[in-house]
């Protein structure tokens, strides 16, 4: 059985920081891709970063320079650094397991069926 556990998320002030962390059990992590999507309220569930099993690098324009993901295959973990934090960030943060492509220079994230169960991430101003 797939399982993905999430889990750091919190409230933090404008500028804070906070790292998230995804566990996952039941399938060959080194094997699959990992991304970090977010969904705030009243909007559609988006990619903020994806990592391949090479760990190339996948980030939405919106957190580029700000957010780090990463992974640690002898764990079995995924992480998102997330640095410089605004308001804007205040979203319940999932992860997934994937596919991470580049075709022609373009490097695409494909989700699976296999979530998390989120962890709420909020930001006060």
């Amino acid at each position: 059985q797939v399982q993905l556990v999430e889990s750091g998320g919190g409230l933090v002030q404008t500028g804070g920081s906070l790292r998230l962390s995804c566990v996952v059990s039941g399938i060959t992590f080194s094997g699959r891709a990992i991304g970090w999507y977010r969904q705030a309220p009243g909007k559609q569930r988006e990619l903020v970063a994806g990592i391949s099993r090479a760990a190339v690098t996948k980030y939405a324009d919106s957190i580029k320079d700000r957010f780090t993901i990463s992974r640690d295959n002898a764990k079995n973990t995924a992480y998102l650094q997330m640095n410089s934090l605004k308001p804007e960030d205040t979203a319940v943060y999932y992860c997934n397991l994937g596919s991470l492509r580049t075709y022609y220079g373009t490097t695409s994230y494909e989700a699976s069926d296999y979530w998390g169960q989120g962890t709420q991430v909020t930001v006060s101003s």
